[in-house]
């Protein structure tokens, strides 16, 4: 692991879910940019003194050269830390899953991209939601067909924790331009769009966005409305806010087509409301009745004991486990529905469009297909 060391949040995120299915065992890590603090983290998680390191650099050469050394690295440091780790662990040929966002920068960006290229190494992004068993029930009721051609679209994901100026390790770098490279909009902006494009199979071709902070003195965004025109005449909007009072985790998912509609509420995950044109709400939920089979090795616990936010980090670590195994026969690639560099650099264009179309009155831009 790179990050993730005392103080950090996503680091013992990614640890519980790591381990949680016996897939994985952490055995070395560049824990902080701090020497002290990532030898002492390194300690207190049990990790051999050799395999203490002070940076990423001297992690990547050493394990590399090691007979037992790693076979993934997580990568969880704040933005703008990923693409240089990611480019020394993959340059050696060892497997990287990586936080989202891809980086701060386009540059960090495309450099990871090209690293990635020259690689034989695997690539994650760890967008967790998309690994949520009723998530991925509404990707094939859609692939089905089960709502017809998509008219409207719509997501939000709003919170409030950032509703005053806030000083600590989390808030300091999430409204640090130079080290987040955007506010609302990076953080939780690219989990909704992702999730909108993972779920409708659509891609978002043009965009119109207002970005704002309403926060005195505060750098980046907090608020973003952002309206949405997708592929076969689809339209939508992604609104996302940590300003939003009330609100502590709100990733909704909105879908309409012309023969059905689908809603999806992250802080109620395991309920999914299906609603066939002219006939009543349906309730579908996770290990319920109707459920395919694909969905089985995604749940742990029978119907009605709740998972969630961990369980959908640790799907992507069971997934990312499949396709590393997978990988290391030289056989056909694992099935899996891991989120990958090309949804990382959709993430990075995604963010680049809002911000060009805000500072023209929010004008229509173009994505890349």
């Amino acid at each position: 692991m790179v990050g993730g060391g005392e103080g950090a949040f996503i680091g013992g995120v990614h640890r519980i879910a790591a381990r949680l299915d016996g897939q994985f065992v952490l055995v070395a890590g560049a824990l902080s940019s701090d020497p002290a603090r990532a030898r002492a983290s390194g300690r207190a998680m049990g990790l051999a003194e050799d395999r203490i390191y002070d940076d990423f650099a001297a992690m990547a050469e050493a394990e590399a050269a090691r007979p037992d050394g790693v076979q993934a690295v997580a990568i969880v440091t704040p933005n703008h830390k990923h693409a240089a780790p990611a480019q020394a662990f993959l340059t050696r040929g060892i497997h990287v899953l990586c936080d989202k966002p891809l980086a701060a920068t386009a540059a960090q960006a495309q450099a990871m991209a090209q690293a990635a290229a020259s690689s034989d190494a695997l690539f994650v992004l760890t967008h967790n939601y998309t690994a949520y068993p009723m998530v991925r029930a509404a990707r094939a009721m859609v692939a089905e067909g089960m709502l017809g051609a998509l008219r409207v679209v719509q997501v939000e994901y709003a919170q409030d924790w950032l509703t005053e100026p806030v000083r600590n390790k989390q808030a300091d770098w999430r409204t640090d331009p130079a080290r987040a490279g955007a506010g609302a909009l990076g953080d939780i902006g690219t989990h909704a769009f992702n999730l909108l494009e993972f779920v409708t199979g659509l891609r978002v071709e043009e965009l119109a966005a207002e970005l704002h902070s309403f926060v005195p003195g505060r750098a980046v965004d907090d608020n973003a409305h952002v309206l949405l025109r997708l592929g076969q005449g689809a339209r939508g909007q992604l609104w996302v806010s940590q300003v939003a009072v009330g609100r502590e985790n709100g990733l909704r998912l909105r879908l309409h087509g012309e023969t059905g509609g689908l809603e999806w509420d992250q802080e109620e995950p395991d309920r999914l409301w299906h609603t066939p044109f002219g006939q009543p709400r349906r309730l579908l939920t996770r290990n319920g009745a109707g459920m395919p089979e694909v969905l089985k090795p995604l749940t742990r616990v029978p119907a009605g004991h709740p998972e969630g936010y961990l369980e959908g980090f640790a799907n992507l670590y069971a997934e990312a486990a499949r396709a590393i195994r997978a990988h290391g026969t030289g056989g056909p690639p694992a099935r899996t529905a891991l989120p990958t560099l090309e949804d990382g650099l959709r993430g990075m264009a995604f963010i680049a469009a809002c911000q060009q179309s805000s500072a023209q009155n929010a004008a229509w831009v173009g994505l890349a297909p």
